[in-house]
């Protein structure tokens, strides 16, 4: 077996700045808990905040400190993406989120022994593994070990450094722990003061001791982590299950009034999401943004703002901005101070194909992100098309439809299509027919004036070029038209649509239905 441990130092810390805007997230940041000082960043370790000291204290060395609770919740669901994000690479992911003390060691462990061919290698992996874990914002300790335990111990120990520390075998694995502090193991931080009181500093230190002594003295779970870690005892681990419904929930570090101060939260979230998805070798083809608003007299308490995708999508990029333009166009009943986000919308499908240069599929693609983008500023029915229809009448073989309804579907069987034209929403006319029709048709026939049975436009007769084409439909609706259509040149060269009708109970005479472009 082989695991890598990803040690996430500031998990903490970096869940909570990452509902905050800009301008409070460049100061110095730290959380507090039971009125004192739980965890710092390196701006406010610089101006002397630490660890265990009070409130006031700490405001008095930064003046512009900003300070957050501490939030178990909040870090279980940050903690939770990250195992999302891993489990693209092997189904084995366990979350370790304390260690036996309970003192905080956020940890992900992954087995992925099965999976190094795959990727071409351990180092391959692991930088895969650092790319699929970077956008959501976490500094990282990386190590690997053939124990769970091991890796996380080294992890947690010397896992800063650029190229391991990475034991490929239980005899190296071993040498290593030697080195490591007792601190390193649960009960080693819990007993910490006893033990460097005794002269134990390194887990060698330990293994001289005989073994029946430090039972009786710190309890069998100081040893039992030792041997797990060595690889002398089983280590069974649980790993994670991923939700069938994404839904996670964010609160905002000040209430929002607009789009700009909603969009820090809701990046995190969609961030989430993708890591969700990508676990399900999936992609997203709809969102829900729900918005838990302030508490006032007459207003909801929560709005939602449903996002749906006309081509599914894995680019946290565009997402972002889907849901920018929305938000940017929807009023706010009450200001916001929570965000959460509902997915169960997902489509098993691989993703498109990067390629060198461009091809119909790929312009395809273009062309939806446009579509999208436009609907989600001018809403669903604010962007249209012209679709043909199951008619041969010129003036009721076209209709707009919205473009969501309307894309593009390439792989629509034969008998699909033939379902889509009995609702009438597909092109059925015949090829030859649909090549000598114009897509500029006028509002209703304009009747021409006639001379010696000849069809005069502007001052000057028409010269027919091809035609007829007879059309007799509409029987069944009331609308019979029975008529005989040509092409022609006018004077000045343009190509026009024209008709005469055929049937006494029509109007008599030529009429322009179009106009080539």
């Amino acid at each position: 077996m082989l695991w890598i441990a990803v040690h996430l130092p500031q998990l903490s810390l970096e869940a909570f700045a990452a509902a905050l805007d800009a301008a409070r997230a460049s100061r110095p940041l730290a959380l507090i808990e039971a009125h004192r000082i739980a965890q710092v960043d390196a701006r406010a370790a610089a101006l002397g905040v630490q660890p265990g000291a009070r409130r006031a204290t700490a405001l008095a060395l930064a003046p512009d400190l900003v300070l957050g609770e501490a939030d178990a919740v909040r870090d279980a669901q940050a903690l939770q993406a990250v195992g999302h994000a891993a489990l693209a690479f092997t189904p084995m992911v366990c979350v370790h989120g304390a260690d036996a003390s309970g003192a905080a060691a956020p940890m992900v462990l992954l087995e992925v022994q099965s999976s190094l061919r795959c990727f071409g290698g351990l180092q391959r992996l692991i930088e895969r593994l650092q790319g699929a874990l970077e956008p959501l914002g976490h500094a990282m300790h990386l190590a690997s070990a053939p124990t769970a335990l091991g890796a996380a111990v080294l992890a947690r120990w010397r896992g800063d450094r650029v190229h391991g520390p990475h034991s490929a075998n239980l005899d190296a694995l071993r040498r290593l722990l030697d080195d490591a502090p007792v601190w390193l193991l649960g009960p080693g931080r819990e007993h910490r003061e006893a033990l460097q009181g005794m002269g134990l500093h390194r887990l060698a230190d330990l293994r001289r001791l005989p073994r029946a002594g430090l039972a009786r003295r710190f309890g069998p779970g100081l040893l039992a982590d030792l041997d797990r870690a060595r690889g002398d005892a089983p280590d069974p681990r649980e790993p994670i299950v991923l939700p069938p419904v994404f839904e996670q929930r964010i609160e905002l570090f000040a209430r929002a009034d607009n789009a700009e101060q909603m969009m820090g939260g809701a990046r995190v979230l969609i961030v989430r999401l993708l890591a969700w998805a990508r676990a399900r070798h999936a992609r997203v083809a709809a969102f829900t943004l729900r918005m838990h608003h302030e508490a006032r007299r007459g207003t909801a308490g929560r709005s939602e703002l449903a996002i749906g995708l006309a081509e599914p999508s894995a680019d946290a990029a565009h997402l972002q901005a889907l849901l920018g333009e929305r938000l940017a166009r929807t009023p706010l009943a009450a200001p916001a101070l929570e965000l959460s986000l509902h997915c169960d919308a997902l489509v098993q499908a691989s993703p498109p194909n990067a390629e060198l240069f461009a091809t119909c599929s790929s312009e395809r693609e273009g062309l939806t992100r446009l579509v999208e983008r436009l609907q989600a500023r001018l809403g669903t029915d604010g962007v249209q098309r012209l679709v043909l229809l199951a008619d041969h009448r010129p003036e009721r073989a076209m209709a707009w439809r919205s473009a969501r309804a309307a894309r593009d579907k390439t792989s629509a069987s034969p008998s699909a299509t033939a379902a889509h034209a009995a609702r009438g929403d597909a092109a059925v006319p015949p090829p030859a027919a649909a090549a000598t029709r114009p897509l500029w048709l006028c509002p209703e026939p304009q009747p021409l004036p006639e001379q010696g049975s000849q069809p005069w436009l502007d001052g000057a007769p028409l010269q027919l070029l091809a035609g007829p084409e007879r059309i007799e439909s509409g029987w069944w609706d009331g609308a019979l038209a029975a008529r005989d259509y040509f092409v022609a040149r006018a004077a000045d060269g343009a190509l026009v649509w024209i008709y005469r009708a055929r049937l006494a109970a029509d109007d008599s005479g030529w009429f322009l239905q179009g106009r080539f472009a």
